[in-house]
């Protein structure tokens, strides 16, 4: 069986992967998978990558969730990208067949197959989405799989990228709750009542943005459960 390396950015993301507790920033092998979980960016993916390619792995995906462009990408949807591209135009096509293999897995769940962009820093508005989504054509927004798909490129390894959404194209993500939470996606305690207490009216808000995280999470845990922890890389 081919081992398949995964990168994941989110602490969050990870827990969908799987229940086990994973150690950040390190290569871990879970159920003959290679799993890096490495913080957001693009420095932090590229690396996480590379440590998997020197680890033996055979394959690179990226998983987790990202932001819609598209108005019509609800949160819960399922992407795995035809292509990823960054705001360069540098363009990298996922490997179709294994995108078709993981498709045959997920059943019933339906899978999107439109562009992914990855962008170096978030897009926290409305507009900001609509204006990528005008410049580069692509239906959702992450800030990791290019990194990954350009290593993996690189090294002549299959790519995917399995993505869910989280925040709609509508949603707005305030700079004061962005700005509270690390690397890895965990929210900082002090930061975060910082936030609350300079700016109280984010806090009505707060349920939703949880809601849309809690269905991506959902949905990369039902497409883990049926395709498997490879995703279906070797089926």
């Amino acid at each position: 069986m081919k081992t398949v390396g995964i990168v994941i950015a989110l602490e969050a993301e990870a827990r969908a992967l799987t229940p086990r507790k994973l150690r950040l920033g390190v290569v871990e092998n879970l159920e003959g998978v290679r799993v890096h979980i490495c913080g957001m960016g693009m420095a932090a993916a590229a690396a996480a990558a590379q440590a998997l390619a020197e680890a033996g792995v055979e394959a690179l995906a990226m998983y987790g969730v990202a932001g819609a462009l598209d108005p019509e990408l609800a949160s819960g949807a399922l992407l795995c990208p035809r292509e990823v591209l960054d705001q360069n135009g540098e363009r990298y096509a996922t490997d179709a067949g294994w995108r078709r293999r993981l498709g045959a897995g997920l059943g019933n769940l339906v899978l999107r197959d439109e562009a992914l962009l990855t962008v170096s820093a978030p897009l926290l508005t409305p507009q900001s989405k609509a204006d990528a989504r005008r410049d580069y054509k692509a239906a959702a927004v992450d800030m990791e799989s290019a990194a990954v798909a350009d290593v993996a490129r690189a090294l002549g390894l299959p790519f995917l990228a399995l993505r869910a959404i989280a925040d709609s194209a509508q949603d707005s993500i305030p700079v004061p709750l962005a700005g509270a939470i690390d690397s890895w996606g965990r929210a900082q305690a002090l930061n975060m009542a910082a936030a609350l207490l300079l700016h109280p009216t984010l806090i009505p808000r707060l349920p939703h943005l949880a809601a849309t995280m809690n269905r991506a999470s959902a949905a990369l845990r039902r497409a883990t459960q049926a395709a498997g922890i490879g995703l279906a890389f070797d089926h």
